[in-house]
């Protein structure tokens, strides 16, 4: 079912695409982001200490989440001519090669204004074993009336 303003409440789930994280995947977002940090790509560089922490190899680069929180929400929105306006991540968890992840959404609150209504979602990323490994907070908006824009 097509998702719509008045027929969202507080609560409401959105499930979004599990993603397998691969050193291919891995390697591939490093391409487009054109981000060949070695924490991303060189399991020597990642074998010692990388400040406080110690990941054992290499992790994906964080900014994947936000993809695929972004792909949700615009697989959700998009159909019903809603808008993915704002997204704030933080990294919670590193995710390695063999982890599969998934984001989800909680609606926490919608409101009105004069020329549009708004969704607050909380949302998460989780890896298979259900620990999070980012959570933020998004903004959609769905326009009053699409036809006088």
């Amino acid at each position: 079912m097509t998702a719509t303003f008045d027929n969202l409440s507080a609560g409401d789930v959105i499930d979004g695409p599990k993603l397998a994280v691969s050193r291919e995947s891995i390697r591939l977002f490093c391409d487009a982001s054109l981000d060949y940090n070695p924490l991303h790509l060189d399991d020597d560089y990642m074998k010692g200490s990388f400040g406080k922490t110690n990941f054992g190899g290499i992790i994906m680069h964080g900014m994947n989440n936000f993809g695929l929180i972004s792909r949700m929400l615009t697989d959700w929105a998009y159909p019903a001519g809603a808008i993915h306006r704002r997204l704030e991540t933080r990294w919670v968890k590193p995710v390695r090669p063999g982890d599969t992840i998934q984001p989800s959404g909680i609606i926490k609150a919608k409101q009105t204004s004069e020329k549009s209504r708004w969704v607050l979602i909380d949302v998460v990323v989780k890896n298979q074993a259900g620990e999070k490994v980012a959570t933020g907070e998004a903004l959609v908006e769905f326009p009053r009336d699409l036809f006088c824009q």
